[in-house]
């Protein structure tokens, strides 16, 4: 069952948890029952479909993982998982979702096939191509931003859009900053997009994207609109959290050397955790507590 887990990345469905972003900052979270259950369910199916990704493009990239420290033993990589089961398994999960995507809502369906299509693109050869390749994964988590918004029927801020494209592009920059010290030090490519990146572009585009995912942010905690929305002035305050959180990781980045892994990062570092559940709570606290 393990290898299983490993096979369908279970740890990375923690990505598909964007797609409850709308119904939480509509502030009805709580309220909104049916919305909640919805979004539940196509947390689900977007990870399914996710998994049947994570399949293809591990059987697609077989040779260049077993180059890889790390990748190496992933399941087809290290031969403990046919390629036979890997493809049943990608068109069991890929079909499943789909179908249950259109029962509970069309427009999600076809934000799952768009979502499923692009990545096939992305493991068939886009990934290779510098700046798309992490351009493509800053709009899977626009589109699953979309889909919680379709789910929860709610209004998808502008706001949301802009810091989570800029975040997403953060995150992958220091993706594949990581693919670069590894190419330094072993003098092996593990995707060819690295001869489209190097430290000195990485790292200013890092800055940069640092800064404008903060400035946003408090732009966003200050505007009328959410002010207007939310009846507070003083969701400005959540603003630490965030600004703590990308130093934290900028330090991963820049003086540790590990930002390969997001998703190992957020199950791993009790920093970034503890600031995590530090926003939650104060978001929380300011949004919903007058509604209690």
């Amino acid at each position: 069952m393990k290898l299983y887990f490993k096979l369908l990345r279970v740890s990375h469905w923690v990505k598909n948890l964007f797609i409850f972003l709308p119904l939480f900052f509509s502030g009805n979270i709580l309220s909104d029952v049916h919305g909640f259950i919805q979004v539940s369910m196509g947390f689900v199916l977007f990870s399914l479909i996710a998994s049947s990704i994570y399949i293809i493009n591990d059987i697609k990239d077989i040779e260049s993982d077993r180059l890889h420290p790390e990748k190496k033993h992933r399941p087809f990589a290290s031969g403990e998982v046919s390629i036979t089961t890997g493809i049943l398994l990608s068109s069991i999960f890929f079909i499943g979702s789909l179908i249950g995507a259109y029962f509970i809502n069309l427009f999600f369906a076809g934000v799952l096939a768009i979502y499923f299509l692009m990545n096939i693109a992305y493991s068939m050869g886009l990934k290779h191509v510098a700046i798309i390749d992490i351009t493509i994964i800053a709009i899977g988590f626009l589109l699953r931003v979309i889909a919680g918004g379709l789910l929860a029927e709610v209004y998808i801020s502008h706001w949301i859009i802009i810091m989570t494209f800029l975040l997403a592009l953060f995150l992958g920059m220091a993706k594949r900053r990581d693919d670069v010290i590894l190419f330094m030090k072993s003098g092996q490519k593990m995707r060819k997009s690295v001869d489209g990146y190097n430290l000195e572009f990485i790292n200013a585009s890092m800055v940069i994207m640092a800064a404008v995912v903060i400035v946003a942010y408090i732009m966003y905690t200050i505007s009328e609109e959410v002010v207007e929305r939310f009846h507070t002035e003083y969701l400005y305050a959540t603003s630490i959290f965030v600004i703590l959180g990308i130093i934290r990781y900028l330090q991963i980045t820049f003086v540790l050397n590990k930002s390969g892994n997001p998703t190992k990062m957020l199950l791993s570092d009790r920093f970034i955790q503890l600031v995590l559940l530090g926003w939650i709570f104060t978001f929380f606290l300011i949004i919903y507590i007058h509604k209690l």
